[in-house]
């Protein structure tokens, strides 16, 4: 959360962006220096490692939809005049630029005769920093739809989330790159080495907005523990969804893509973080300040 008043900050918040970071920092780091002896399901603790590390992109996009929707909704002005749009817009250029220039591919900015085919296909590749600039963007469009439609964000948010989700096992199966430059086709699949498109990653940027809108909308509901069983009972039941609908998919085609491009996957995955949130915000309950370190 940007600094502001005491009574604005939800601490959970802040524990759970931390623990993204965190998150992050150590998955790529072990990843880098992992041994490939060492990477057996059999290993319990590189098991538990492997299950948290394709569980920590969800937790930090959901997060920063959350984040940024709890802020935005905050300041109760009308979409023209509220000064988070303006930020909001601003965020997004930061870290699409900020993503496309940590994968620059030259060290100097004007002599592009010397750049291989590979290095262009990295500039290109879409990571967390261009997902999430774009998520904002489609929760900055979203909150005006809301407004202009008379919709709840609840609705409109889910409805938005529902569309990167759904349409995901779909566009993953098309070439792009056949009839959209690279640069462009590196937004909706992995074909060109990206490693977040838009679908289904935006999904959860934007699903993190109906918990932030939620927040902004009831302050001081953070503070019960009446919010943390709610949340808790929400994701138990999105986890028991993911799977009861695996089981029904196994039925259906004799095969489980649970773990690939199943819909259930996304079902389990905001069910896990909507636990692990209302589990840290149980815990944070009675804490005032975080240290500043």
């Amino acid at each position: 959360m940007s600094p502001g008043s005491k009574k604005n900050r939800i601490i959970f918040i802040d524990l759970m962006r931390a623990f993204a970071v965190l998150q992050m920092v150590q998955g790529h780091t072990v990843d880098s220096l992992l041994a490939d002896s060492f990477r057996d399901n059999a290993y319990p603790v590189y098991s538990v490692w492997l299950f948290m590390r394709g569980m920590t992109a969800p937790i930090f996009m959901f997060t920063a939809g959350t984040v940024f929707m709890y802020l935005f909704r905050l300041v109760n002005e009308p979409f023209k005049t509220n000064p988070r749009v303006k930020k909001g817009f601003k965020r997004v250029v930061l870290l699409l630029a900020l993503g496309y220039l940590l994968r620059f591919p030259t060290p100097t900015i004007f002599n592009f005769s010397n750049i291989a085919k590979q290095q262009w296909d990295i500039f290109f590749a879409v990571d967390v920093l261009h997902l999430i600039g774009f998520g904002i963007l489609f929760l900055i469009l979203l909150a005006y739809v809301s407004e202009k439609s008379n919709l709840s964000d609840y609705f409109v948010f889910t409805g938005g989330a529902l569309v990167f989700f759904i349409l995901y096992p779909v566009f993953a199966n098309i070439n792009w790159v056949s009839f959209l430059p690279a640069p462009l086709a590196g937004y909706f699949y992995t074909g060109t080495g990206s490693n977040f498109p838009l679908f289904p990653w935006a999904g959860y940027v934007i699903a993190g907005g109906v918990l932030g809108s939620y927040l902004a909308k009831h302050p001081m509901v953070f503070k019960t523990s009446k919010f943390s069983l709610k949340l808790l009972i929400i994701g138990a039941a999105l986890i028991a969804a993911s799977f009861a609908g695996n089981e029904i998919e196994k039925l259906i085609t004799g095969t489980s893509n649970m773990w690939t491009t199943s819909p259930n996957l996304v079902l389990f995955r905001i069910g896990f973080v909507l636990v692990l949130n209302s589990i840290v915000s149980y815990i944070s309950l009675e804490v005032e300040t975080i240290p500043r370190f």
